[in-house]
């Protein structure tokens, strides 16, 4: 591996990162509510896959255990963005990429529960030196904002969960056959779920079957494929050439890309006070380390697996 690789791998795993930061911003742009917004995104996606032969080949070659799986999978994926972009609605931009950066120190909590493994008491320092934050993130944002962050921490419990399960099923399919059957489970899911999201979570609810018209349906095209199918195939390039540490440290900034782009395209710094940036520095700070400690005890993962993740996660 040449230094070049190197050095052109962490332009493409950084770019990566900063359109990962966008879908919050887009989120905040396009005035659907969560729900369609969300709906709209999957199902853009999964029709853009299903144009693929490669994904069709997948999907034969997978046993039904594992498709079943992978749907599961795909639901909590569903409920992650249903609630990260509720989380948008409900306080603005920045406040929603903070708490997905609680998904770190939460993996750590779900993972040995879910995978058997040994807990590590250090995690467990770890989220408790987040809690400082926290106090301060709560405190630094108008009290109409307290559920978005409510929104938001859910959300990043779901990130938790989905990505410790796609940990296990590692090796369970093509990475664009994946994706095609986690966000087509996922599409499913809320339909099914739009009936009922009015007495569920009325902030949510929005009609599926409306076309979105002028910017919105611009913004929604933009996010599914600039934002989420353009990012992950560049991120399956860029794994590749690139260690866990430094991949594991370059995923860890978007939630800063995020927060400066709604800083620089919002003004969301007039909103929030210094406690709330005083809380983001240390929950960060958290995440940096747990991150670090975390790639230097693990090998390098599976490249197509991190895209995977991390093409579902934001955060998006």
């Amino acid at each position: 591996m040449s230094n070049r690789d190197t050095t052109r791998a962490l332009w493409q795993i950084h770019l990566c990162v900063l359109l990962w930061g966008f879908t919050a911003i887009l989120g905040k742009l396009i005035t659907l509510p969560a729900l369609p917004l969300v709906w709209w995104r999957m199902l853009i996606v999964v029709a853009a896959l299903a144009l693929l032969p490669r994904v069709w080949r997948g999907v034969r070659a997978m046993p039904l255990r594992t498709r079943w799986a992978y749907a599961g999978i795909g639901a909590l994926v569903a409920l992650h963005w249903l609630t990260f972009y509720g989380a948008i609605k409900l306080s603005n931009a920045s406040v929603a990429a903070t708490c997905i950066a609680f998904a770190t120190p939460m993996t750590a909590l779900v993972e040995p529960l879910l995978t058997r493994q040994r807990f590590q008491p250090r995690d467990l320092l770890l989220g408790v030196a987040s809690l400082p934050g926290i106090w301060l993130v709560v405190g630094g944002v108008p009290a109409g904002m307290h559920a978005g962050i409510v929104a938001g921490v859910v959300s990043a419990l779901f990130v938790a969960l989905f990505g410790t399960l796609n940990k296990r099923m590692v090796d369970g399919g093509d990475a664009l056959t994946v994706t095609a059957l986690e966000l087509g489970a996922g599409t499913l899911t809320l339909t099914l779920l739009a009936p009922v999201m009015p007495l569920l979570v009325p902030a949510f609810a929005g009609p599926l079957l409306v076309l979105p018209t002028g910017m919105d349906a611009f913004w929604l095209v933009l996010l599914a494929l600039a934002c989420t199918l353009f990012p992950f195939a560049l991120c399956l390039v860029a794994l590749r050439y690139l260690s866990a540490f430094t991949a594991q440290l370059s995923v860890n900034l978007e939630p800063i890309y995020a927060i400066v782009l709604a800083a620089i395209l919002f003004g969301e710094q007039q909103e929030l006070g210094g406690k709330f940036y005083a809380g983001v520095a240390i929950i960060l700070g958290v995440v940096f380390a747990q991150g670090l400690l975390a790639a230097r005890r693990k090998p390098t993962g599976h490249p197509e697996q991190a895209a995977v993740s991390e093409a579902h996660r934001i955060a998006d």
